[in-house]
């Protein structure tokens, strides 16, 4: 089993920063992909930013120029930095990481329980 714990979020001033952690623990093989989703209050799920191992990471358009997704693969731990935070990137950030157990195991997605991210003067 594959637990991924978030921590970062909070309340900011349009035009702050913040910056969120996700690691990942338990049994662990290999890690293709790490990632972070955002809901918001009646809205979908929808992709932040992606990190595949051994690619370019991918971002929401909404967010280009502004959030930075970075991990440290010997701690299995993904982060998202983000500028000049918007009213409407207020949401629940979910952490995502595609995790291989162990070797002879297929991958298997795993979530986090979410951290909220409140964006109001």
């Amino acid at each position: 089993q594959v637990q991924l714990v978030e921590s970062g979020g909070g309340l900011v001033q349009p035009g702050g920063s913040l910056r969120l952690s996700c690691a990942a623990s338990g049994s662990i093989f290999s890690i293709n992909a790490m990632g972070w989703y955002r809901q918001a209050p009646g809205n979908e799920r929808e992709l932040v930013a992606l990190s595949t191992t051994g690619g370019s990471p991918n971002y929401a358009n909404s967010v280009k120029g502004r959030f930075t997704i970075s991990r440290d693969n010997a701690k299995n731990t993904v982060y998202l930095q983000m500028n000049s935070l918007k009213p409407e990137d207020t949401a629940v950030y979910y952490c995502n990481a595609h995790v291989q157990a162990t070797l002879w195991k297929g991958m298997s997605e795993y979530w986090g329980q979410g951290t909220q991210v409140t964006v109001s003067s």
